[in-house]
């Protein structure tokens, strides 16, 4: 019960030192961070959304007469994803500014002075990270992904291009199976093809199944159509033939239906009704509809989709970065002030976000592991931020 007791104790510090474990020092600190973190949040939110997307949204009122309303609408809905990113950005520039002014003005000398050192200095910084970084996860997570779908859908749905909720051509499901070779060891190997060609929502058009038997094909179905029958947990294929192939590729037997079951995954409509991008699904979202890709996909497209679920947990944490980062270059001594800390913060950034960059393609093409790729951006600043606070003690 102790060992449980001191747990729970760890991981609710962060809120108990903010409710009442501040010092007069912390406080103080903590009150220079503040006002340069809400500046940055709107300066670098402007920046994005204006970039992402109020020039597009100008362009579309004035040349494809969306209404001024409607584009109020998707501009506000579209703004808690580019929050998202303003706020390890304003953690950063918070850090360089605030302890860029203690430092410029010889506050911090007085308190190591004193005998604090720098380590002991930038804990608020960290502290505020750690709540800013709790506060980009739940924003990515419960609003951003949904208020961009719905920004999408609805400016399509005012331009005429109307954006189904389901995918409407080309529904290709592969599925696979376990085979014993002549050395017996098992190998996975394609077991069935499932291909249509139009989906209405309800209705798979102009079907062809093939099934295979130990790499060989067994059998072919073409259908003009096919519904999921939930009662039974098959697919009623409707108007269409049933191709028997003998082993040596020839038609072993031809058998024309009007309607027929047919014991097949649910999966090609699962896939077939699933239309949002990575940014408009959360990581369940995500989770779910990679458990959907992994008998249908080709390992490339698997690869993305498992890095940008790492990246969802990673990126958050970037805000701790930025804050230590940023607290330990604020501290040298030097002036910072609010146009030095807001360029010094581009610089990092940039770094930053071409380090992600290149990680991420590294993991897509496979060099590195999905885990990898995302965290590792991470772990070079940790590892970077380390050393420069070793070297300013």
């Amino acid at each position: 019960m102790t060992s449980i007791t001191k747990s729970f104790r760890f991981l609710f510090w962060p809120l108990t030192w903010l409710a009442g474990g501040l010092s007069l020092m912390d406080r103080y600190i903590t009150s220079q961070l503040i006002m340069p973190f809400l500046f940055g949040v709107g300066a670098f939110s402007a920046i994005a959304v204006s970039i992402g997307t109020l020039f597009d949204l100008v362009r579309k009122v004035t040349g494809d007469d969306l209404p001024l309303n409607l584009a109020i609408q998707v501009f506000f809905l579209r703004l808690p994803e580019f929050v998202v990113y303003a706020l390890p950005m304003s953690t950063l520039l918070a850090a360089l500014i605030a302890y860029g002014r203690l430092a410029t003005d010889s506050e911090l000398i007085a308190l190591r002075g004193c005998g604090i050192s720098v380590r002991r200095l930038v804990v608020p910084a960290l502290i505020l990270s750690l709540v800013v970084t709790g506060c980009t996860f739940a924003l990515n997570e419960a609003i951003a992904p949904q208020t961009t779908y719905q920004a999408s859908v609805l400016l399509n749905q005012t331009l005429r291009k109307d954006r189904p909720s389901f995918q409407e051509r080309d529904i290709f499901y592969r599925e696979f199976s376990d085979i014993q070779r002549p050395d017996g060891k098992t190998e996975q190997a394609l077991s069935q093809l499932f291909y249509a060609k139009q989906f209405d929502g309800q209705r798979m058009i102009n079907l062809t199944v093939l099934t295979f038997n130990q790499k060989n094909l067994q059998q072919i179905v073409s259908a003009k159509s096919a519904l999921w029958n939930p009662t039974q947990s098959a697919w009623d294929f409707f108007e269409g033939t049933i191709y028997a192939v003998a082993p040596d590729g020839s038609y072993s037997g031809i058998q024309e239906f009007q309607q027929q079951p047919f014991a097949i995954a649910r999966t090609p409509l699962d896939l077939a009704m699933w239309n949002k991008d990575s940014n408009e699904m959360n990581i369940a979202e995500a989770q779910r509809y990679l458990s959907l890709l992994n008998q249908s996909a080709d390992e490339q497209t698997l690869r993305k989709l498992r890095v940008q679920i790492e990246r969802k947990y990673a990126f958050p944490f970037v805000c701790v970065v930025f804050g230590l980062i940023g607290a330990v270059l604020g501290a040298k001594p030097g002036r910072t002030n609010r146009a030095t800390g807001f360029g010094l913060s581009v610089l990092i950034i940039f770094v930053y976000y071409t380090l992600a960059f290149l990680t991420a393609a590294l993991g897509q093409a496979g060099v590195f592991s999905p885990v990898m790729a995302a965290w590792l951006p991470n772990i070079f600043g940790f590892g970077v931020g380390g050393f420069l606070l070793a070297r300013s003690t």
